[in-house]
């Protein structure tokens, strides 16, 4: 093998399929960057495994710029293995990696799996079967569901439960576990899917599921048996302060309607939320409203009074509020009754300063000067009885008989 052959030029993708990668049921993609200790006894313990399995399967191994041995060892084996294949890339990132290599296949279902093998490879079956039988869209092992068995450290546990939950009351998350390697698509899914998603590192896993999960996409969880990584390279104050800032993009992206997920519905109508799944809902976007509005009050009062800031910062949330229910509370992305929704929501608007602005004419009649704690407090109980008024009222102009 010559050494032309052994390093890709520069600002190239190099991809060296084998006659496994075209045609397979399967392609399992390893992202890895500068692996060399544990890169070959990962591989050879996965083409292991998948003799077992019923169907063709592929390893393709994506290398993410690395700067030792892992891009040699990967070409090695490559030759050596029959269904191995080998994908480079002159710039880091898993999510770039795991793009290419999917883009790049012909198998029927792409997946992946972190180098480590910290996910029990006795998932794998479990993981693939709805998707080869056509029942799923999407498979992801999940360490935080009933039936899973983790070994981990008590500060990474919390932080990923911590996330999650960040996930379920902000983005409606439906999926319990949005980090762990060890996932599979539909490739016909990937191919409409990954256009959107926009990061190419840590967060693309996130935003991948998201997206599917807004889209109408059938998402199954598989639980896993995972011990965790004592080598682990990941960068965790780098890693949340990304995801708080991929979490806020998306938030902003489907509910500002940036995001277009028409492409991806499967067809036949909506399925709405249920009431249950609509009150969480409601609340996380009524929480964010809330002190959306405190902040902006707080801020105003400083240059005008207190009526007028009162007026302005509920005025401005509730357009903000009304769109974010739509989407997140009741399912709605189609344009069409936007306007009637926005009308009640000012409607509800209405209500809601009637409220508030009553609150503190009355406060400001029995204290003309009252402490700003006070004040806020006030408008915070009044803006509970307004958020139960305005659930009632989106909720009945926004259900499907009307």
């Amino acid at each position: 093998m010559t050494a032309e052959q052994m390093s890709p030029g520069p600002g190239t993708v190099s991809t060296t399929p084998t006659s496994g990668s075209v045609g397979t049921a399967v392609d399992l993609v390893i992202p890895v960057y500068n692996e060399e200790q544990s890169l070959e006894g990962a591989v050879r313990r996965l083409d292991d495994y998948l003799r077992h399995l019923p169907y063709d399967a592929t390893i393709t191994i994506a290398d993410n710029a690395s700067t030792d041995a892992t891009w040699q060892i990967a070409r090695r084996l490559e030759v050596e293995l029959g269904r191995v294949r080998a994908v480079h890339l002159d710039e880091k990132g898993r999510g770039r990696a795991l793009k290419a290599a999917w883009s790049s296949s012909q198998a029927e279902v792409v997946g992946y799996m972190d180098v480590d093998l910290s996910t029990d490879l006795a998932a794998l079956a479990p993981l693939l079967a709805p998707l080869l039988s056509g029942h799923s869209d999407l498979s992801i092992g999940t360490r935080l569901a009933t039936g899973s068995r983790i070994v981990r450290g008590p500060k990474r546990d919390f932080l990923s439960k911590g996330y999650n939950l960040l996930l379920r009351g902000i983005l409606s998350a439906e999926f319990t576990d949005a980090q762990c390697g060890f996932k599979a698509i539909r490739r016909d899914v990937a191919e409409k899917l990954l256009p959107l998603v926009e990061d190419d590192s840590w967060f693309f896993d996130t935003e991948l599921l998201v997206l599917a999960s807004e889209a109408g996409l059938r998402v199954h969880e598989v639980p896993v048996d995972w011990v965790d990584d004592a080598d682990s390279r990941v960068d965790i104050v780098k890693t949340v302060k990304e995801d708080l800032d991929g979490i806020r993009r998306l938030l902003f992206g489907l509910v500002s309607g940036r995001i277009d997920l028409s492409g991806l519905r499967p067809p036949g109508p909506a399925r709405s939320p249920s009431l249950a799944a609509q009150v969480i809902r409601f609340g996380a976007v009524g929480v964010m409203s809330t002190l959306a509005y405190l902040l902006l009050y707080v801020l105003l009062r400083t240059a005008v009074g207190a009526q007028a800031a009162n007026l302005v910062a509920l005025l401005v949330t509730a357009v903000g509020n009304t769109a974010a229910n739509r989407r997140l509370t009741f399912g709605i992305t189609a344009r069409q009754g936007a306007v009637k929704h926005h009308v009640a929501g000012l409607a509800a608007f209405g209500i809601g300063l009637a409220l508030t602005s009553g609150s503190l004419a009355l406060l400001h009649l029995a204290a003309p000067i009252p402490a700003r704690g006070v004040e806020v407090a006030v408008l915070v109980a009044a803006n509970a009885a307004a958020t139960l008024i305005r659930f009632i009222a989106l909720r009945w102009v926004m259900s499907p008989r009307t």
